[in-house]
C-alpha cells in the first residue's frame, strides 16, 4: 500500500483534480458495524472487531489513520473521558475488523463507540455517529435460569405446541430490560400481549448438541409499572420434528428464559424460567411441522394468556431441569429470519378438476396470511405447490411425503386473521378446500421469509431473458437461505447440503451480504466434522457418521472452498484462521482414503444431475468418472490450503502441501490422461475440472480446451454438465480464449441451458435442466424441485465477465479490484453494483455505434484497475477530458470516485 498515496497524488495532478475544493472534500465515517452487525445486543466474543466505511466527494481518497474511542457511558463522549478504550491516532489504512484491545468486557454490558479518520490528503473527518454493542452472557454461570418443559416426554403422536407463562411485578423505574432466551424446538415469546422481536424460527438451526444459539431482545418498552406477564409458545422445528430420515435431536420441547431488569438505582432483578412457571398443552396450535404444515384450531384460542391477571385454571406447573445446562449456548453470528416482503395474488384459477387455486406469480418461501369470516368449526385447508401440470391442475407429487398444508378451524363470531407459527412452505400456487368460498384474492397474501441478509448486488443487461435469469438466481437464494443454505424449501428435505452451498457461494455473496450467514454455518460445519476429518454431506448433520454420510467429493470440499472464498469476498483473515485446522483435517481424511495419491476409496455423488439425453442415439450421456472428479477436488482442496497457509503466514504448511499437490496431480495424469492428451472421461465436466484446477501439464492445456469446445459443439452448443462441472464451465472457456463459446452457452434458449427454464416461465432456478419438459410433462417426481439454487452459480461468471467485476490478484475484500468487462452475446449494455466492506462499486458499460461508454464508481480506501474492452485508441475521455492509458495497454488504474469514460471501439 505504500505506493498508493503517490499514485493517487499523480492521478490528481495529471487529471487536474487537485483544486482546493476537491482537496477539502467532505470526509465522513458511515456504516459502523461490530462483528458484521449494526448496534448488536449479543456479542459473544471477548475481542469483538469494529468496521466502518468512508464517504468523500473527492477522488483518490485513502484512509491514512483512524482513532477509536469506547466507553460505557454516552456522556463520556462530550466530556472527553473514555473509561474502556482510546488508543489514540493509529496510522493505518485498515477500516475493517479492527480488534478491540481495551479493558476486559463484561457480560450484558453496553459499550458505546465512535471513530474518526484521516485521509491521504490531510483531511480529518468529524467523529462518527455514536454506535454501540452489547455483550451477551459470556460465562455459563451468567445463566441463572433453568430449563423448563411441559412434561417429561411427549406421548407418541402428540404434536400440540405447549404454552408457558409467568407473572411478575415491577415497582421501580426501569433503566433497561433484556430477555435472553432459547429453546429446544422453536419459540415465540410475548410480554404483556405484545410479540417480542420480529424474528422467526428462533433459535435457528445449528448442531444443537454442540452449539445452541440464544437470542437477546431489548424489551424495555414492553414492560410496565405493576403487574406484567411473559408468555412463550414452543414448536417442534428442527430440534424435535421430522427431518428427511434423520435423527431427532430430542423429543422434549423445553424453554430457557432469563429476563434481566435493571432499575434506575442500578439494581438488577431476574425473572427466570423455573418450576414456578405455568404451562398449558391444549392451545390452538395443534400441529406445526416444517414439512407437513400447521393445524390451528381457533376455537382453542386462549384469550389474554400472555397478559397479567389471566385466570390460570387448568394450567399446570412447569417442570424444571438444571441438568441440560448452558455449556453449549452461543450467540448467533447470522442474521435472523424475518418477514421480507408481501406478495399479492395475481389471479384466481378454477382448474379443470374444479380446484380453487390462487397464483401469486412468484415461486417463494414463506407462508400465507388471510382474513376470513365463517361459522365455528368450519375448516379451511390450504395446500401449496410450485407448479400446475400440463392440464392446468394443481401438482404436488414432487413434494414427496411433505404435505405442505395449512388447516384452520374457525372460531366464528367475526373476522379472523391467521398466519402460521412454526412452519414454512415453498410455493407459487395454493389450493383452497373446505370453506373455500371464504378466501378470495382480496383477503389473502403471501409473506416472504428468509434470513435478513441485506441486498448487496445488482446486475442488469439489455437482455430481458438474462435479466429474468438474474431474477431467478436471486429468488432461488431468497427461497433457500432460511437460516441454513438448503437445497429446496418445499419437499421433505430442506437440508444444508454442502455441495450446493459451495458451488453457489460466490454468487450468493454478490447478491446479498452473506457474511454472518456463512460464519454461523461454517461453525456448524466445523462442529459436525468427524474425528477422522470427514465432512458430512449436510450441515447441520442429522445422518450420523460413517457410510455415505460424509466424504463425498465436491460436497465435503465446502470445508476448504467456502472459507477461502469468504476471505476473498470479505477480507476476513480471522474467519480463515478459525477454519484452517478444519481444512487440514479434511485433506488428511482424503489422504487416508487414497492409494498412491489417488483418491479411490470413497463413495461420491459425482457430477450430480448431469445431462442424460432422452434418446442415446442423439447424444452420449455425460457420465464423468467419479474418481476423476474426486481427484480433481483433492487437488483443489490442497491448493486452497496452500493459498490459505500463505495468507496466514504458515510457510512450512504451504511447502508440505505443495509437495503433496504435485504428487496428486501426477497421479491424475497417470490415471486419467491418455498418451495423446485426451481424458479417459470425454465429458465437459472432466475437461472443465482438469483445466479449472490446473491438473494438466502446461503443454496439454490448450488442446484440452479445444477438446472441451469440440464436445460442446458435439452437443449442438449445449452444456452437458451437472452440479460440479457447471459452476466452472464458462470460467474455463473464458480463461482459455473461448469467451464467445461461453456467451453461446449463456444465451442458449433450448434444453439443456440456463435460459430454457426462463423460456418455460420459471421464476426461480430449477434443480434439473428439464424440470418441465418441452411437452409440458415433468421430470421424475422423486427429485424435481423448482426452487434449487445450484445452477444459479452462473451468476458468478456473469458478474465477473459481463460486467468484469473481480478481485485484483493478491488482494481480498475488494481492497483492490479489476473492472474488465467482456461484452458479447449481442448485449448492448450491462450494469453491476456491489456493496463491499469498503462501499459501493459500480461497473456499467454501453455500446452505441462506434463508441463505448463506461460508468465506474470506486469506493473510498480502494483502488480499481480498469480494462477497456475492444479499445481502438490509446486514450479515453473522462468527463470530457482526454486521459492517456497505461503505456502499451488498454488499462488505467484509479482511486476512489465516480468516473464516466468514453472511447472508440473496434468492429461492429
Amino acid at each position: 500500500m505504500s505506493k498508493q498515496p503517490f499514485l493517487f497524488f499523480l492521478f490528481a495532478v495529471v487529471w487536474g483534480l487537485s483544486d482546493p475544493e476537491v482537496m477539502a472534500s467532505s470526509l465522513l465515517v458511515t456504516s459502523q458495524t461490530c462483528e458484521y452487525k449494526k448496534n448488536p445486543l449479543d456479542i459473544g466474543t471477548i475481542i469483538p472487531r469494529l468496521s466502518w466505511k468512508i464517504r468523500s466527494s473527492g477522488r483518490s481518497v485513502l484512509q491514512a489513520a483512524y482513532e477509536i474511542r469506547v466507553s460505557t457511558n454516552p456522556k463520556d463522549f462530550s466530556s472527553g473521558r473514555f473509561s474502556v478504550w482510546n488508543p489514540g491516532k493509529v496510522v493505518s489504512d485498515q477500516s475493517a475488523y479492527i480488534p478491540f484491545s481495551g479493558k476486559e468486557l463484561k457480560s450484558g454490558q453496553r459499550y458505546y463507540w465512535q471513530v474518526r479518520v484521516w485521509d491521504n490528503k490531510g483531511n480529518k473527518s468529524p467523529w462518527s455517529e455514536l454506535n454501540f454493542w452489547e455483550m451477551g452472557l459470556l460465562h455459563t454461570d451468567d445463566w441463572k435460569a433453568k430449563w423448563i418443559f411441559a412434561q417429561q416426554e411427549r406421548s407418541k403422536g402428540e404434536k400440540t405446541s405447549p404454552m408457558f407463562r409467568k407473572e411478575f411485578n415491577i415497582s421501580r423505574r426501569i433503566r433497561r430490560a433484556r430477555l435472553y432466551i432459547t429453546s429446544h424446538g422453536l419459540y415465540e415469546a410475548c410480554i404483556n400481549g405484545r410479540r417480542v422481536g420480529n424474528d422467526y424460527f428462533t433459535p435457528g438451526w445449528t448442531s444443537y448438541h454442540k452449539r445452541l444459539q440464544y437470542q437477546v431482545y431489548d424489551v424495555t418498552a414492553l414492560l410496565q409499572p405493576g403487574s406484567n406477564a411473559i408468555g412463550v409458545t414452543l414448536g417442534e422445528g428442527w430440534f424435535a420434528g421430522r427431518l428427511a430420515g434423520g435423527i431427532m435431536y430430542g423429543n422434549r420441547l423445553a424453554l430457557l428464559s432469563q429476563l434481566e431488569i435493571e432499575y434506575d438505582n442500578g439494581q438488577v432483578e431476574r425473572i427466570l424460567s423455573d418450576d414456578s412457571w405455568k404451562t398449558f398443552r391444549q392451545g390452538p396450535v395443534r400441529i406445526s411441522e416444517l414439512y407437513n404444515g400447521e393445524t390451528y384450531d381457533a376455537r382453542k384460542d386462549v384469550k389474554g394468556w400472555s397478559l397479567p391477571g389471566f385466570n390460570q385454571a387448568g394450567w399446570e406447573n412447569a417442570q424444571s431441569d438444571s441438568i441440560s445446562g448452558s455449556d453449549n449456548l452461543v450467540t448467533s453470528a447470522a442474521p435472523p429470519v424475518k418477514k421480507q416482503e408481501i406478495i399479492k395474488p395475481v389471479q384466481l384459477i378454477i382448474t379443470p378438476k374444479n380446484e380453487k387455486v390462487i397464483d401469486f406469480g412468484q415461486n417463494l418461501t414463506g407462508w400465507v396470511k388471510f382474513r376470513v369470516r365463517g361459522r365455528a368449526g368450519d375448516s379451511i385447508v390450504i395446500s401449496h405447490a410450485e407448479v400446475l401440470d400440463k392440464q392446468g391442475n394443481f401438482y404436488t407429487e414432487n413434494l414427496r411425503s411433505a404435505h405442505q398444508q395449512i388447516v384452520y378451524y374457525l372460531k366464528g363470531g367475526g373476522v379472523e386473521e391467521y398466519e402460521p407459527h412454526f412452519t414454512f412452505q415453498g410455493f407459487r400456487y395454493i389450493k383452497i378446500e373446505g370453506a373455500r368460498d371464504g378466501i378470495n384474492k382480496d383477503n389473502i397474501e403471501a409473506v416472504v421469509l428468509h434470513s435478513a441478509m441485506e441486498p448487496t448486488g445488482l446486475f442488469v443487461t439489455s437482455s430481458p431473458l438474462i435479466n429474468q435469469l438474474q431474477h431467478n438466481i436471486q429468488w432461488g437464494q431468497k427461497g433457500n437461505f432460511l437460516d441454513v443454505p438448503t437445497d429446496c424449501p418445499q419437499r421433505d428435505e430442506r437440508l444444508g447440503w454442502t455441495g450446493d452451498a459451495q458451488v453457489f457461494f460466490n454468487t450468493a455473496s454478490f447478491n446479498m451480504d452473506a457474511s454472518g450467514f456463512f460464519v454461523k454455518w461454517l461453525q456448524d460445519l466445523k462442529a459436525d466434522q468427524q474425528a477422522d476429518g470427514g465432512v458430512p454431506q449436510i450441515i447441520p448433520n442429522i445422518w450420523g457418521e460413517g457410510g455415505r454420510s460424509a466424504g463425498s467429493a465436491g460436497w465435503a470440499d465446502a470445508a476448504t472452498i467456502i472459507p477461502l472464498g469468504f476471505y476473498n469476498v470479505y477480507g476476513d483473515k480471522a474467519l480463515l484462521a478459525g477454519q484452517y485446522e478444519s481444512m487440514k483435517a479434511w485433506a488428511k481424511y482424503i489422504e487416508g482414503k487414497s492409494t498412491n495419491y489417488l483418491w479411490d476409496q470413497s463413495w461420491h455423488h459425482g457430477d450430480w444431475l448431469y445431462f442424460i439425453p432422452q434418446n442415446v442415439w442423439d447424444y452420449d450421456p455425460a457420465v464423468t468418472d467419479k474418481v476423476l472428479i474426486a481427484q480433481a477436488f483433492y487437488a483443489n482442496t490442497l491448493q486452497n490450503i496452500i493459498t490459505s497457509a500463505q495468507i496466514l503466514g504458515k510457510a512450512s504448511d504451504a511447502k508440505i502441501y505443495s509437495s503433496l499437490l504435485e504428487k496428486v496431480k501426477q497421479a491424475f495424469v497417470k490415471e486419467f490422461v491418455s498418451g495423446s492428451g485426451a481424458l479417459l472421461s470425454n465429458t465437459q465436466t472432466a475437461y472443465v475440472l482438469a483445466l479449472q484446477f490446473d491438473l494438466l501439464p502446461e503443454e496439454l492445456r490448450a488442446q484440452a480446451a479445444k477438446r472441451l469446445v469440440s464436445n460442446i459443439r458435439g452437443y449442438d452448443n449445449h452444456l452437458s454438465t451437472g452440479f460440479l462441472g457447471t459452476p466452472y464451465l464458462c470460467h474455463v472457456l473464458t480463461r482459455f480464449g473461448y469467451h464467445d463459446i461461453a456467451y453461446t452457452l449463456l444465451m442458449q434458449e433450448t434444453y439443456p441451458s440456463w435460459l430454457y427454464p426462463v423460456k418455460m416461465g420459471a421464476t426461480t432456478i430449477w434443480e434439473r435442466w428439464d424440470g418441465i419438459k418441452p411437452d409440458g410433462s415433468f421430470q421424475s417426481k422423486d427429485m424435481n424441485s423448482f426452487n434449487h439454487y445450484s445452477y444459479g452459480a452462473i451468476g458468478d461468471w456473469m458478474y465477473r465477465n459481463v460486467t468484469g467485476l473481480t478481485q485484483h490478484k493478491g488482494f481480498a475484500g475488494y481492497k483492490e479490484f479489476d473492472i474488465s468487462p467482456k461484452p458479447g452475446g449481442g448485449l448492448t449494455f450491462a450494469r453491476a453494483e456491489l456493496e463491499t466492506i469498503y462501499g459501493r462499486i459500480v461497473s456499467a458499460w454501453k455500446r452505441a455505434g462506434d463508441y463505448m461508454t463506461m460508468d465506474i464508481e470506486v469506493p473510498v480506501n480502494t483502488v480499481a484497475h480498469i480494462y477497456f474492452p475492444d479499445m481502438n485508441s490509446t486514450s479515453v475521455t473522462e468527463s470530457g477530458k482526454e486521459i492517456p492509458l497505461n503505456e502499451g495497454t488498454a488499462q488505467l488504474t484509479v482511486g476512489s470516485g465516480k468516473y464516466n469514460f468514453k472511447y472508440p471501439v473496434k468492429g461492429k
